[in-house]
């Protein structure tokens, strides 16, 4: 497949990064040639032009390629090339937007007819995750897998946990509701044997099926508990998706140091209420109620703002706190201060656009990716190795695990003793490492 990425930006160069894995022909496209350099060592094709150019997209091979992704910082930039790619016969064309008018379905038929086939919308993708965050507030990252028919929970776990200080070996007697898939422990990914411990703070990925979150609740020594009353602080355009997308029952509150744009936030806001102040301020924190909200959100341009103000809110009793760190460096440190939730739009657009460009090859769709760890979804294929014997007698790398399976659309939980069958949809886990191993295993 040839792809082709215009914009070298966070969005585009992780794109590009995670693709150069795959056996696909990539090409990455800006007017910034310094930003380029810096792919070199990658698995992909760098080329300084211009996305709205005519000529310089033609030298890309525009023609020939089977999907053009236009993810620069300018709306009208990314449509307007690929209006062009598609007319210069590209097959598939994909744009970024920061406008969320473009999205509603009777504007579909129109972006069609332009030439972008799909349109993506950071702010809204965040704005979601922010919500699913507050519904289950006992959960640090979810994901529906494979449809939903598995489930993936990432849990921060603490002393008071039933599992903590367990090796996994021991917690597997005839308790078969869960698979614990990963473990992040400071700033690295561990695919656990049986014979690693779980330790307090460690980030721990359960799968499961729905009918057992309840039970993973339990085992990670958490309360069920409901999110009412939020304070967001900074009123972007992730805040006022956000409130939208908020289910009635929360009762949002925005604190906006701009007096424009707050005035702004009145009119396009109906259920929320709107504060002009500085969000850093404990004394208007201490006004407006700090002490009884149930979750506390920073979203202003600065990560570093955020991720104070989290500390801050934290300091003040709040349980759940979300903060977005746009800066990648910023990432680790912030989940290791143990400010609950962090939300990068440039990482889950990027992972969002993955999963819409693989999910057409059924064979391999990644779902998530951890740091150096990925999360794969593979069907076995009839004769294929992962099909020869039971779990316990393939001899799998150390450096993957097998998450869980779905057989005719039930998601099982997976031990030794199961046997793989082909057409089966499996769930992998494993490092960077072990890419190539799982090739040979499932072709």
């Amino acid at each position: 497949m040839k792809i082709i990425i215009v914009g070298a930006g966070a969005v585009g160069t992780h794109l590009a990064k995670l693709l150069s894995r795959e056996d696909q022909d990539i090409i990455l496209m800006d007017n910034d040639e310094e930003k380029l350099e810096v792919l070199s060592t990658y698995n992909l094709m760098t080329i300084v032009g211009s996305p709205t150019s005519i000529k310089d997209l033609k030298e890309a091979g525009v023609k020939h390629a089977d999907l053009f992704i236009a993810v620069t910082p300018y709306e009208s930039q990314n449509i307007t090339a690929c209006t062009l790619a598609a007319n210069l016969g590209a097959a598939k064309t994909l744009a970024r937007i920061d406008n969320y008018e473009y999205l509603k379905p009777e504007n579909r038929d129109f972006f069609k007819k332009l030439g972008v086939d799909e349109l993506i919308y950071p702010e809204m993708l965040a704005a979601q995750e922010i919500v699913t965050a507050l519904k289950k507030a006992w959960v640090r990252q979810w994901f529906e897998l494979c449809g939903g028919a598995l489930i993936l929970i990432g849990v921060k776990l603490r002393e008071n946990a039933l599992i903590v200080n367990h090796r996994l070996n021991e917690l597997s007697g005839g308790n078969n509701f869960y698979h614990i898939a990963a473990i992040k422990r400071k700033d690295n990914i561990i695919i656990p044997k049986g014979t690693d411990k779980i330790l307090p703070n460690d980030l721990v990925y359960f799968t499961t099926t729905k009918d057992h979150i309840s039970d993973i609740r339990i085992l990670a020594g958490k309360e069920e508990t409901e999110i009412k009353k939020v304070m967001i602080m900074g009123g972007s355009r992730i805040a006022i998706r956000t409130a939208d997308y908020a289910p009635d029952y929360m009762q949002i509150k925005i604190i906006e140091t701009d007096r424009n744009k707050s005035l702004k936030l009145v009119e396009k806001i109906d259920d929320a209420d709107i504060i002009l102040g500085d969000g850093r301020d404990p004394e208007l924190l201490k006004e407006e109620g700090i002490n009884e909200v149930d979750a506390f959100i920073a979203l202003t341009d600065s990560s570093e703002t955020n991720i104070l103000a989290c500390l801050s809110a934290k300091g003040f009793g709040v349980s759940k706190t979300i903060a977005e760190v746009e800066n990648l460096t910023y990432i680790s440190m912030a989940e290791n201060l143990n400010i609950g939730s962090v939300i990068n739009k440039k990482l889950i657009t990027a992972s969002r656009i993955y999963q819409l460009l693989l999910a057409a090859d059924v064979s391999n769709v990644k779902c998530l990716t951890l740091a150096n760890a990925e999360v794969a979804e593979l069907i076995a294929k009839p004769g294929s190795k992962i099909t020869q014997s039971q779990v316990k007698d393939l001899a799998l790398p150390k450096d993957l695990t097998i998450g869980g399976l779905i057989r005719n659309g039930v998601g099982l939980m997976v031990n030794g003793n199961t046997q793989i069958m082909p057409y089966d949809h499996v769930l992998i886990f494993c490092l960077d490492t072990a890419i190539k191993k799982i090739e040979k295993l499932f072709n």
